[in-house]
């Protein structure tokens, strides 16, 4: 089998003392997969985080991307690709086939895809991630035990792989919601500057 997608597996491990146990906090683009009882964090704006878990084997994992559509194939590296929503799904539920979880046995729990960004609304995004993710599973047959998505907050999300539960709380400190639409936004622009760049250009 091929190895982890290089640059996207989560990497800033934290002790969590609201939960007094080991923690990794998931960044756009990164996603995770552990056997062992390690929380999973991620804030949320217009972005989705989908949390799978099969139970039996205490086994779990989470991505949080950016975008619904696929990536342009050949234009973009794998690490890039996990902003778009369908290879973020395909890469989380591979991981966690080879990490021993079982495709019969996964649950669903998403997050995420609020109207955070004001000058954005016209984009639609975040109801177009839900939108997304919500389609994806349903295609997949992958049973949805819990969601939470759109909305006008941003979201903090913690994932316990092996009970399963996953903590939601909505930011709505003036701080959290700033540094939330910051964040997305210069992603955001990034991409666009990427996506309408000429053919045979160089982007820096």
């Amino acid at each position: 089998m091929s190895a982890a997608v290089p640059g996207s597996v989560a990497s800033h491990h934290y002790f969590d003392r609201d939960f007094d146990r080991m923690a990794v906090k998931l960044l756009p683009s990164e996603y995770y997969v552990t056997a062992a009882d390690t929380v999973m964090s991620t804030v949320l704006g217009s972005c989705v985080a989908a949390c799978l878990i099969d139970r039996e084997a205490r086994i779990a994992g989470m991505n949080h991307f950016m975008l619904p559509e696929d990536a342009e194939p050949g234009t973009r590296g794998q690490a890039e690709s996990m902003r778009y929503g369908t290879y973020a799904m395909d890469v989380l539920i591979r991981e966690l086939l080879r990490a021993g979880a079982r495709r019969d046995r996964l649950q669903a729990k998403v997050f995420g895809g609020a109207a955070v960004l004001a000058n954005m609304t016209t984009l639609n995004i975040g109801d177009r991630n839900a939108d997304f993710v919500l389609r994806y599973l349903e295609n997949e047959r992958i049973a949805i035990a819990a969601q939470d998505l759109r909305g006008q907050h941003a979201r903090r999300v913690c994932l316990l792989p092996h009970s399963g539960k996953a903590v939601v709380r909505k930011l709505r400190t003036q701080l959290d919601v700033l540094s939330v639409q910051r964040e997305e936004g210069e992603l955001l622009r990034r991409l666009a500057a990427v996506n309408t760049t000429p053919k045979g250009s160089c982007v820096s």
